[in-house]
């Protein structure tokens, strides 16, 4: 799996877009002041980008330390079953 830099930082804004969006609901809903609203709901998007990007590192670092290899399937046993023709076939 190939991760290109662009679609990756698209998918993980996107993914801190829709938690802190989520997070914005939620928190709309309790009974805290605006302030505080606004600035958990930026730290939940910016963690969210951050944790999504880590990830996205791990597994760049994981998929470089093992060799690439194609798994190859083997080809089928070829079929050991011989015709015979209708005049050959013993009949008790």
């Amino acid at each position: 799996m190939y991760l290109s830099s662009r679609p990756t930082h698209v998918r993980n804004i996107s993914i801190a877009v829709v938690n802190g969006a989520i997070t914005l609901v939620i928190l709309l809903i309790a009974p805290l002041g605006l302030v505080a609203v606004i600035i958990n709901t930026a730290l939940v998007t910016i963690a969210t980008y951050a944790t999504a990007t880590i990830g996205d590192r791990v597994i760049r670092y994981l998929r470089l330390d093992t060799p690439l290899r194609a798994e190859l399937i083997p080809p089928p046993v070829a079929s050991e079953i011989v015709q015979q023709r209708s005049d050959e076939i013993e009949r008790r």
